[in-house]
């Protein structure tokens, strides 16, 4: 497979955060999401075209072990790994980590490839597999 993994920075926004300033953890998830969507544009995949032709990709499953908080202002780092060559379903670990390479949290997310009209799973699409190849 060609790029299995990504990473990007993400800026920590003020409105993500509590009192505090630290993350709340309900943004965790759309820091993985984030990282997602680059990871498959890199790849030269388009969510937007997958789901124009009829695929979706819902979350089936979303795990994450909080390790240390994120804080306003900080620039994150999101590493993202394919698991292993999806079948009906696409398997995601990553960690997110502080600019001093603490890791901040560990996640694996468990997407469905869905056929958008009888919402019931499907393969991938070949392109997205032949994308994987490089």
């Amino acid at each position: 497979m060609g790029i299995k993994q990504d990473e990007i920075e993400i800026r920590v926004r003020y409105a993500e955060t509590d009192q505090m300033g630290v993350v709340h953890h309900g943004n965790y998830a759309l820091y993985l999401e984030l990282a997602r969507i680059e990871w498959l544009r890199k790849l030269g995949i388009s969510y937007k075209k997958m789901e124009e032709e009829g695929i979706a990709l819902p979350v089936v499953s979303l795990s994450i072990d909080f390790k240390k908080s994120a804080y306003y202002d900080d620039l994150i780092k999101v590493k993202t790994q394919l698991k292993k060559v999806p079948t009906a379903l696409v398997e995601f670990e990553y960690e997110i980590l502080n600019d001093l390479q603490q890791i901040l949290c560990t996640a694996n997310v468990v997407l469905a490839f869905v056929d958008i009209n009888t919402k019931k799973p499907t393969r991938p699409p070949q392109y997205f597999l032949e994308a994987l190849k490089g």
